[in-house]
């Protein structure tokens, strides 16, 4: 179940052929999901990879920003592409705690295919799932990660209670992992933006569907924050990363990074001091960007191409509306979930859904846009 299939458009633009961030040409995800239980402890996490291109991505790095909106979270590798402006390693989505796990095991694999001496700096960005998962325990492995990768493809997304959502809540609700695109027109660029998220944040009043305040509406709906020790409504985060296949330079892709937080702001995020709002957005329509390695040089001159500034603001339209209906897929997509010490995250549902929404004064042949 996404979104769309309940009648439900986001924006104005059209989306590409899956709908998904593996509509930009080249990228895939993969995931692996921990849910199991062992010896009464509830294990609700995972790990989620995103690809840039098929193969290292060292060897045709791309072009890559990110921004912050609120600094409530931990990444790695990120300080590399401020300065570089290069993405030259998977994305990896994880919780907190497992971090420095995933990104050791993304180095590992890095090493066992280098024909050489090399460094890496994987970038790894994390929600909080310890109401759900057994945070503590530290579950996520090597060996997840390295299945994670190698469950890597192009084609349709799963979202959801999923890889590295698998524990997830947002706006008090079962989240996890959601995905979206948008296909620019000709007259814009013809050129395709893709979104994937990781949603762990919210209080349920805030809420919003195509600007309907439907949150309002759900108050009576139990929260998995109810109990004391639970926390408190909004604590989380959401890490969203971004692909185009329009050739943009480093700071154009922060600039469209920057444009996550408008996609958040529409669902009803964005304002909450316990979340960590963290963008990554990579361009493949360059190459030729290798980075030297020690039995490899790069040529000295690259020639680029790069979009006019003029049409920039289809992109960050794009984006905007990618990233909110990415955020509803993961709502829509995920299931009534129990975890860790008798916590439980309901599901938003489609049937509760609509039924706000018409509460809210939406009817079927009023456009949400």
């Amino acid at each position: 179940m996404r979104i769309r299939d309940l009648g439900i458009r986001i924006g104005r633009g059209t989306p590409g052929p899956l709908n998904s961030i593996t509509d930009v040409p080249g990228v895939r995800v993969g995931h692996h999901t921990l849910a199991e239980k062992r010896e009464g402890i509830s294990i609700r996490t995972g790990v989620t990879v995103i690809e840039p291109r098929p193969g290292l991505a060292r060897l045709d790095p791309c072009f890559a920003g990110c921004d912050v909106l609120n600094g409530n979270g931990d990444t790695s590798g990120l300080e590399w592409i401020r300065e570089a402006g290069l993405l030259t390693t998977p994305i990896a989505f994880t919780n907190t705690h497992s971090v420095g796990v995933v990104r050791d095991a993304l180095i590992e694999a890095e090493r066992t295919s280098a024909t050489g001496q090399y460094w890496c700096m994987p970038v790894v960005l994390e929600t909080f799932d310890g109401l759900l998962n057994d945070i503590w325990g530290q579950h996520v492995t090597a060996a997840h990660v390295h299945e994670a990768l190698a469950a890597a493809r192009g084609g349709a997304v799963a979202e959801g209670c999923v890889g590295g959502g698998t524990g997830m809540i947002c706006h008090e609700f079962k989240g996890g992992i959601g995905t979206a695109s948008r296909r620019l027109s000709a007259e814009e660029g013809a050129w395709t933006v893709g979104a994937i998220v990781q949603a762990n944040y919210g209080r349920r009043e805030a809420l919003r569907v195509g600007g309907y305040p439907v949150g309002e509406w759900l108050t009576e709906v139990p929260s998995p924050f109810a109990r004391r020790e639970a926390g408190v409504p909004g604590m989380g985060s959401i890490v969203v990363a971004i692909a185009t296949d329009a050739p943009l330079l480093p700071h154009q892709c922060t600039q469209i990074a920057r444009r996550a937080g408008v996609g958040l702001a529409r669902a009803g995020g964005g304002t909450e001091y316990a979340s960590g709002d963290i963008f990554v957005a990579f361009s493949v329509g360059n190459h030729g960007l290798t980075v030297a390695d020690y039995g490899r040089t790069s040529a000295p001159v690259t020639t680029l191409h790069s979009v006019n500034p003029d049409y920039m603001t289809a992109l960050f339209v794009a984006v905007a509306d990618a990233v909110e209906e990415a955020i509803l897929n993961a709502l829509v997509a995920a299931v009534d979930t129990h975890g860790h010490a008798g916590s439980f995250a309901p599901a938003l549902g489609a049937e509760r859904l609509i039924r706000a929404l018409e509460l809210a004064g939406w009817h079927p042949d009023i456009s949400l846009t």
